[in-house]
């Protein structure tokens, strides 16, 4: 679906799974006719029913989007309320819990100052709401008055944490696999972690038994490890962990989970260690750049570390996973006609 909005826009942000926001400068003739054109391509080529909502802001184009899913019968999935009548008559009906940012919380706080409807935020002093609540809700009034306080593409900001967790595919009881586990799923967290530019201080390792069978021994554990240096060399980062599951793994359990935890992250710079602290080499860096530059364009996995193997027996097991109707040729239904 997304690819198929960026081809049809001079610029898209990806807002969630399955929604974006769109910049149409530039589109000529009617913006309504050109939202049921995007609506009927993503219908035809993917099946999915989608709403598209028009505004001058963020704030108000996912308002018209809402509308235009509410009122499906007569906007046909499309709204724009860049023109000041139609904006003004989906402000006034619509019910200020459905504004994007309000939800029923806020709801009820905002009904005591007598603001019901998107029209009443709309038309509600920003100064006041932000002494009363956040800057956030200033925010949406300015938008929703159309006012633009949302950049089209703003960047969320880094992860405080990461984490990849996974159950095994069947129950592991010799500390080779675990290892290989927890490799595997620090290669994973280090690709997201130099995805956001970060560095990591610490990492803490856990593996356990099942929970739930009162026939198997219960056994968990977790240890927090300091690296040597803040790093996203993911080199140094499973040479640590895996030394650490030599200190946690117990003999004689059946495992079943084992989880890494990125903590302690900060960007370049912004570690404040004595002058005499290791850093992270530039060797670092440049190797790690290649290893991502590769599995980019070769795919996920195609360079990997010796201790994360391609084609585990610990894996978990997707014998139910549904198929990716909707996204790979070879899962498509197949309709027979006599």
């Amino acid at each position: 679906m997304m690819t198929i909005i960026e081809s049809m826009v001079p610029f898209s942000s990806t807002y969630s799974i399955d929604e974006a926001f769109c910049d149409l400068t530039g589109i000529p003739g009617d913006l309504t006719a050109f939202g049921r054109t995007i609506r009927a391509k993503i219908h035809k080529c993917t099946g999915l029913p989608v709403g598209v909502g028009i505004g001058p802001t963020k704030t108000l184009a996912k308002l018209a989007n809402y509308t235009a899913k509410r009122l499906l019968s007569h906007t046909g999935g499309v709204v724009d309320i860049c023109d000041l009548h139609n904006r003004n008559w989906v402000l006034r009906n619509t019910d200020v819990a459905e504004v994007w940012g309000v939800g029923r919380k806020m709801k009820v706080h905002l009904d005591a100052m007598n603001i019901k409807t998107a029209m009443d935020l709309a038309s509600a002093d920003p100064r006041t709401l932000r002494s009363r609540f956040s800057v956030v809700i200033e925010k949406t009034a300015r938008e929703l008055a159309g006012v633009s306080c949302l950049a089209l593409a703003e960047a969320a900001p880094p992860k405080q944490e990461i984490c990849c967790s996974r159950t095994f595919g069947q129950r592991l009881t010799t500390i080779e696999p675990i290892k290989q586990a927890v490799a595997t799923y620090t290669l994973r967290a280090a690709e997201k972690l130099r995805a956001q530019h970060s560095l990591c201080k610490k990492i803490r390792v856990s593996i356990r038994t099942g929970m739930f069978n009162p026939e198997e021994a219960k056994y968990s554990n977790g240890i927090l490890v300091e690296l040597p240096y803040p790093t996203n060399d993911v080199r140094v980062m499973i040479k640590a962990v895996t030394e650490a599951v030599g200190r946690l793994f117990r003999p004689g359990y059946k495992y079943s989970k084992a989880e890494v935890l990125l903590l302690d992250l900060r960007q370049p710079g912004e570690f404040t260690d004595d002058l005499f602290a290791t850093t992270q080499p530039i060797t670092s860096e440049k190797v790690m750049g290649v290893l991502d530059q590769i599995n980019s364009r070769w795919g996920r996995g195609t360079l990997r570390t010796a201790s994360v193997p391609s084609d585990p027996e610990w894996a978990m097991r997707r014998d139910m996973m549904s198929q990716s109707y909707t996204t790979k040729l070879d899962q498509l239904w197949t309709v027979r006609c006599d």
